[in-house]
C-alpha cells in the first residue's frame, strides 16, 4: 500500500460511465468500520484520458494507491501497468491496482469473488466435477477460472453463438468445452452447478425453459447478475426445487482482496453490509 504524506491511502474506481458503482459504498462502509482515515472515490475516466490517469498514479502525482477498473477499461488497463498477474492474463481482463515496491500491479479478483460467494453461501459446492457455464461474454471468463482452479474436470460452455464459445474455450484448455444452446437438455444432465453469466430475463426479455431437475442430486443454480437479487433463471431454478445463490456476494467478495492492498486492513463481507446494499439497489430501482 503506498501511503500519503497525511498517512491516508485514498483509492478510486474507474469506468465511463461510473455513476451507478456500488464500490465507493462498500468500501467506504469497511473504512467507518476499520475506523480508517482513507477514501475511495468513483472517478468518470473516459478512454482517452486512461494513459494520463495511470501514469499519473506511476509517477505518484496523484497521490492514489490504487483502485478498481469497471468497464470499458478492464481489457486496456492491461497494457499500461508496469506488471499483469497470471489471474489477470488468463482472464484477459483486471478490476484491482495497487502500487508494490514503485511498480503498478494488475490482477483480476472477479474469479474470487465467485469462488468465495459459494463458499459462504453453498459450502461443499465445489465437490462436483462438472458445470454448464450459460453465457460467452466477458463476465464469463472469471467463473471458468474459478473453477479450472476449484479442480471441476469438465466446464461446458453453452451460447447462442457458437463460434464465440469456441473462442472462450480455445483459451482455457481441454476441460472447457463449447456448445450451441439446442444441446443445454442433453447437457444439463447430471450436472453439478449451473451459471447463468448472461443478461437474459432482463428487462422484460425471454428466459429459454430450463429443466433442473435432470441436474446431480444436491446441484446449485447460480447467477452473477445480482439486480433483481432474485433473477429469472433462479426463480425458474427455485421452482424446480433446486438450491440458489444469488449474485451479490459475488460484488461484495471481489472488493476484499483490493481493500486490503490499498488500506492495509482485510476486511470482512457482513450480513449488514449485504443488507445496506440491498438498500441502495431498492432506493435506486
Amino acid at each position: 500500500m503506498a501511503d500519503l504524506d497525511d498517512h491516508q491511502a485514498h483509492a478510486f474506481v474507474i469506468g465511463d460511465p461510473i455513476g451507478h458503482s456500488r464500490s465507493p459504498l462498500i468500501h467506504g462502509y469497511w473504512l467507518k468500520q476499520a475506523d480508517l482515515k482513507g477514501s475511495y472515490d468513483a472517478v468518470r475516466i473516459m478512454s482517452a484520458d486512461l494513459p494520463a490517469f495511470v501514469a499519473a498514479i506511476k509517477d505518484g502525482s496523484s497521490g492514489l494507491a490504487g483502485g478498481n477498473v469497471t468497464i470499458p477499461h478492464k481489457e486496456v488497463i492491461l497494457g499500461l501497468v508496469d506488471d499483469v498477474d497470471e489471474i489477470a492474463r488468463q482472464i484477459g481482463a483486471a478490476n484491482t491496482l495497487w502500487i508494490e515496491d514503485g511498480r503498478l500491479m494488475a490482477t483480476n479478483t472477479d474469479s474470487h469473488g465467485f469462488a468465495a460467494n459459494l463458499d459462504e453461501n453453498a459450502p461443499g459446492w465445489d465437490q462436483g466435477k462438472t458445470a454448464v457455464v450459460f453465457g460467452a461474454g466477458g463476465a464469463s471468463r472469471a467463473v471458468i477460472h474459478a473453477l479450472l482452479s476449484r479442480d471441476f474436470q469438465s466446464v461446458l460452455i453453452v451460447n447462442r453463438t457458437i463460434e464465440r464459445a469456441r473462442a472462450l474455450a480455445q483459451d482455457f484448455g481441454s476441460r472447457v468445452t463449447a456448445h450451441g444452446t439446442e444441446h443445454l437438455p442433453d447437457l444439463m444432465r447430471g450436472a453439478d452447478l449451473f451459471v447463468n453469466t448472461t443478461s437474459l430475463g432482463m428487462g422484460g426479455s425471454e428466459v429459454p425453459d430450463i429443466d433442473f431437475t435432470v441436474m446431480a442430486e444436491n446441484a446449485l443454480v447460480t447467477d452473477i447478475v445480482y439486480i433483481p437479487l432474485e433473477t429469472p433463471i433462479l426463480a425458474m431454478a427455485k421452482r424446480q426445487g433446486l438450491r440458489t445463490v444469488d449474485g451479490l456476494g459475488m460484488l461484495l467478495h471481489q472488493a476484499v482482496p483490493g481493500f486490503a492492498k490499498w488500506f492495509g486492513a482485510r476486511p470482512e463481507v457482513t450480513l449488514e453490509l449485504r443488507q445496506l446494499i440491498i438498500a441502495d439497489m431498492e432506493a435506486h430501482a
